[in-house]
């Protein structure tokens, strides 16, 4: 049996496997998706121990907060946008090593302009964090025509770095890109990303509500009760609010598709996910 998994901690809310075996049903792939609670300190361990599993030939696994610095280490080949990036959400096992790649900017790109139905050519876009989940998005953001990006973090000195990183991809597709700190955030956006890990340790919204241009689409990247708070903010704010249920399906997709060699029905999925989960 192929096995996959995801890794992370917290994982036990995590959907990523009944996203993978519905992906599998649906494509006819026999495969056997599960998830690992990872100890802090502890991924590479975790990741050895998953390879050697008897019940099967480990094929890769998604990694989730907080190793995907982690897994970006232990890669031995990265893609172009996973080495931008610095942060890695893929592991595929080949013969030639550890494969690494990110597919987290792909994901939100593809739910924000396909499922949302919100174009990011020419908008202005404020990416709140500078963790591996805003590392993996900054570069997409920027390929797919945003105007102008804000990092912006509560230690700047993190978010400068994430622009730098990416400065010379910005030039070459004419977008403005800057570091604020979150406290500070200056002007409003037609877009505003909740990429930081707040809302899973019940932290209120980190930025102020002067950020949202009236109707702005404002989207955590988290999904379920975690992000609540912020989609009752975007809410009462005048925002269009959106969790990261399609973010988390149409990265999986791109797993899928990276393993399997199969594009999933990513859509069809995610609508089943939705009606699953506000059952």
């Amino acid at each position: 049996m192929d096995l996959y998994c995801v890794m992370g901690n917290p994982i036990e809310h995590s959907r990523s496997p009944w996203i993978h075996m519905r992906f599998a049903e649906l494509t006819s792939q026999v495969l056997d998706y599960g998830k690992r609670l990872v100890p802090l300190g502890g991924f590479a361990a975790a990741v050895a121990a998953f390879r050697a599993d008897p019940a099967g030939t480990a094929r890769g696994c998604n990694v989730t907060v907080p190793f995907k610095f982690d897994a970006a280490s232990l890669a031995q080949h990265v893609t172009p946008r996973a080495a931008l990036a610095q942060a890695v959400n893929l592991l595929s096992f080949r013969d030639d090593g550890i494969h690494g790649d990110n597919t987290d900017g792909a994901g939100l790109v593809n739910d924000i302009t396909r499922n949302a139905g919100v174009e990011l050519q020419g908008r202005d876009v404020l990416l709140v964090g500078a963790g591996g989940g805003a590392s993996g998005v900054l570069g997409p953001f920027l390929e797919a025509g945003a105007r102008r990006v804000v990092v912006a973090n509560r230690t700047l000195g993190k978010a400068v770095t994430l622009v730098q990183r990416h400065a010379a991809l910005a030039l070459s597709h004419h977008a403005e890109i800057e570091a604020q700190e979150l406290d500070t955030v200056s002007g409003n956006f037609d877009v505003v990303v909740n990429a930081t890990a707040s809302s899973l340790s019940g932290g209120g919204v980190p930025v102020a509500s002067s950020v949202l241009k009236p109707g702005a689409l404002a989207v955590d990247m988290m999904y379920g009760p975690a992000a609540q708070g912020f989609l009752d903010w975007a809410r009462e704010n005048g925002a269009v609010p959106r969790d990261g249920l399609g973010m988390l399906v149409e990265q999986a997709a791109e797993a899928f598709s990276t393993w399997r060699g199969v594009q999933p029905p990513s859509a069809q999925v995610l609508a089943e996910l939705r009606a699953l989960v506000s059952g």
